[in-house]
C-alpha cells in the first residue's frame, strides 16, 4: 500500500499534520516510536494516583483558531485558566499579579508606585505586539531568494502589515525582536521582583541569560498566548497535557488517520533526490507519496537521511543550528499543599503560577553557572500545582506539583550521572525550601528528568524543548534555516513540521498547520 502522507513522530504538530490532511481527504499515517500519542504533550500515572504531565505543563500558545477546526472541544479537550503569577522573596515578602487590575495594582505599588503606573500601559503594549505578530504565526514564510509571485505577494502582505502598526508599534517589535529582556524592561519598570518574574518569561527553554539579546522575543513569544480573546493567559487542560494530544488524536482517526505505535522510524529513504519511504526499527518499509517529520531538524536530517542527498550548505547550516537544551523537570507527589513563609494560607497564590524569580540579577546568576557546565545552585523555577485546579490527577487531599528547572544544561563539566541528577533535584528542593520550609516534610515521591533523559525518553535532540533555540537567527524563513522556512527540504516529496520550524516550539499547533497547508499545496 502507498499512503498518500507519512509522518514521522505522534507529538502534537505530527498529529495536528495528520488531522488536517485526512480532513482534507489524504490517506494518511503517523508513525511514532513511543506506546503513546504527544511527544512532550502527555500525561502519565508514574505513581499510583498521581498524574503527572510529565515534560510540557502548561498550555500558553495552543491556537484558538486550530482548537475550533479541529473541533478539539467537543474531543474532550477542557482547559482551566491559570489566574495569578506568584512570586515570592525574601524576607516574607511577596509579589502576587491576579486577572484583578485593581489588585494587581496595590501589590505592584508596594514596590513601586511608577510601576504600578505603568503595569497597565506595558499589558496594552505586549497585547498590541501579540496582535501584530499573530497574523505572521500562521503564515507560511516566503523565500526572499526565490523570485517566484508566490513569495513577492507574501513579501508585499509583510510590508504593508509591517506599515499598519505605525511608526511607534514598528520600532517597538523591532526592540522585542533584538533586545534583551533586562533592557527592554529597564525601559518600564524600575522595581527587580518584577522585572525579574517578567524577565523569566525571556528565558524559558532557551541557553541565554535575561541580559542576552533575544530574550526579549522569547518574552513576547512567551505572552502570545491566548485563552477567551486574552493574551498572556495560561491555563492547564482538565486531565494534565496528554488531553491536548488525545483531543488530536480522537480529531485524526475520526478523518481516517492510521496511527503505528512503537515503532521507531531508523531512515527516509530516497531515490534520484526524491522521498519515497520510510524504514521501521524491524526492517519494514513504508511507502508513501510524501513525507512529513515532526521531528526537530538535527535528528530528521542528521539522523534519518543519507547525507549524500542533501547539499553541503544546507548540511553545514543544520549542522550549526543552535539546539543546545538547559531545562530540566521535577515532578512531585505532595502529602498536602505546600506551606510558604511569606504567605502560608491556602488561596490563589497556589493556583497559578508561582515563580521562584525575585530578580535580573538571580535570573542572570543561574545563567552564568549554566554557561559554564554546571546546574544552577538556585535555578529559576517555574512551578505549578495543578491539582489545585484539578482533582482528577491527584487522590483525595493530596497534590501534584510541577517543577521547571532552568537552567540545567545539556553538557556538564561532569557529565549527566547519577550524582549531576541527584544534584539537580537537590538544587531545586533546597531553593524551593527557601520559601517553602515545609516542602521535604511533604513530598511523597518524585520524579526528575534532565535534558539527557529528555532525549532518550522522547527523541528530542539534547532535551531543548522548543526544537532549536528561538534567536532572531532561527526565526521566520530562517527556522531551521536560511531558505527552508516554507516547511520543505532539499528533497522533494519530504517536508518538516515541528517545533523547529515556523514560528517555532511551544504547544501552539501553528507549525503542524502551516506544513499542512504547504503538503496540500505540494500534492
Amino acid at each position: 500500500m502507498i499512503y498518500d502522507v507519512a509522518i514521522i513522530g505522534a507529538g502534537h504538530n505530527g498529529l495536528i499534520t495528520a488531522s488536517y490532511l485526512a480532513q482534507a481527504g489524504k490517506n494518511v499515517v503517523i508513525i511514532e516510536q513511543n506506546p503513546f500519542p504527544g511527544g512532550a504533550a502527555v500525561t502519565s500515572e508514574v505513581f499510583k494516583g498521581f498524574k503527572y504531565s510529565v515534560f510540557s505543563y502548561a498550555v500558553s500558545l495552543l491556537s484558538p483558531q486550530i482548537i475550533n477546526e479541529l473541533n478539539l472541544n467537543k474531543n474532550g479537550l477542557e482547559i482551566l485558566p491559570l489566574k495569578s503569577t506568584f512570586t515570592p522573596l525574601n524576607d516574607n515578602k511577596y509579589l502576587l499579579r491576579t486577572d484583578d487590575p485593581h489588585q494587581t495594582s496595590i501589590e505592584i505599588s508596594k514596590y513601586s508606585q511608577h510601576d504600578a503606573s505603568n503595569y497597565p500601559k506595558f499589558l496594552l503594549m505586549m497585547s498590541r505586539m501579540a496582535e501584530a505578530i499573530k497574523p505572521i504565526l500562521s503564515m507560511i514564510p516566503p523565500n526572499p531568494w526565490k523570485m517566484k509571485i508566490s513569495n513577492l505577494a507574501k513579501l508585499l502582505r509583510l510590508s504593508k502589515h509591517a506599515y499598519s502598526l505605525g511608526q511607534d508599534d514598528f520600532y517597538t517589535l523591532l526592540k522585542l525582536m533584538t533586545m534583551s529582556a533586562s533592557s527592554f524592561l529597564d525601559e518600564w519598570f524600575e522595581s527587580e521582583p518584577l522585572k525579574g518574574t517578567l524577565a523569566s518569561s525571556g528565558i524559558i527553554g532557551t541557553f541565554l541569560g535575561p541580559r542576552s539579546p533575544g530574550t526579549a522575543y522569547i518574552m513576547l513569544h512567551h505572552y502570545m498566548g491566548e485563552l477567551d480573546g486574552k493574551y498572556r493567559t495560561w491555563g492547564i487542560p482538565k486531565g494534565g497535557m496528554g488531553a491536548i494530544s488525545d483531543a488530536i488524536e480522537r480529531t485524526a482517526v475520526k478523518y481516517g488517520t492510521k496511527l503505528y505505535y512503537s515503532s521507531k522510524v531508523v531512515r527516509i529513504n530516497c531515490e534520484q533526490n526524491i522521498a519515497k519511504s520510510i524504514t521501521l526499527s524491524d526492517g519494514k518499509n513504508i511507502l508513501a507519496k510524501q513525507i512529513a517529520s515532526s521531528l526537530d531538524p538535527h535528528y530528521t536530517f542528521l539522523n534519518l537521511i543519507d547525507k549524500s542527498h542533501l547539499p553541503q550548505d544546507f548540511l553545514n547550516n543544520i549542522k550549526s543550528y543552535k539546539i543546545q537544551g538547559s531545562s530540566g523537570k521535577i515532578n512531585l507527589s505532595l502529602d498536602s499543599l505546600p506551606t510558604f513563609k511569606c504567605l502560608p494560607h491556602n488561596g490563589q497564590h497556589l493556583k497559578g503560577a508561582i515563580s521562584i524569580s525575585p530578580s535580573v540579577d538571580y535570573l542572570e546568576n543561574a545563567y552564568d553557572e549554566a554557561k559554564n557546565g554546571y546546574i544552577s545552585s538556585e535555578p529559576y523555577l517555574d512551578v505549578l500545582i495543578p491539582s489545585t485546579l484539578d482533582s482528577s490527577i491527584s487522590p483525595p487531599n493530596k497534590h501534584v506539583m510541577s517543577i521547571f528547572v532552568q537552567y540545567a544544561p545539556y553538557y556538564l563539566k561532569n557529565g549527566w550521572g547519577v550524582t549531576e541528577k541527584n544534584k539537580l533535584t537537590e538544587n531545586v528542593i533546597s531553593t524551593l525550601e527557601k520559601y517553602v520550609p515545609n516542602i521535604r516534610n511533604i513530598i511523597l515521591h518524585k520524579q526528575t528528568l534532565t535534558p539527557l533523559d529528555i532525549e532518550r525518553k522522547i527523541g528530542m535532540t539534547q532535551g531543548n524543548i522548543f526544537h532549536g533555540e528561538l534567536t532572531p537567527h532561527q526565526l521566520f524563513f530562517m527556522r531551521p534555516t536560511i531558505g527552508y522556512g516554507d516547511y520543505k527540504t532539499p528533497i522533494k516529496g519530504l517536508f518538516i513540521c515541528g517545533s523547529g520550524s515556523h514560528p517555532g516550539g511551544g504547544v501552539s499547533g501553528y507549525p503542524g498547520r502551516n506544513a499542512a497547508k504547504t503538503i496540500l499545496a505540494n500534492s
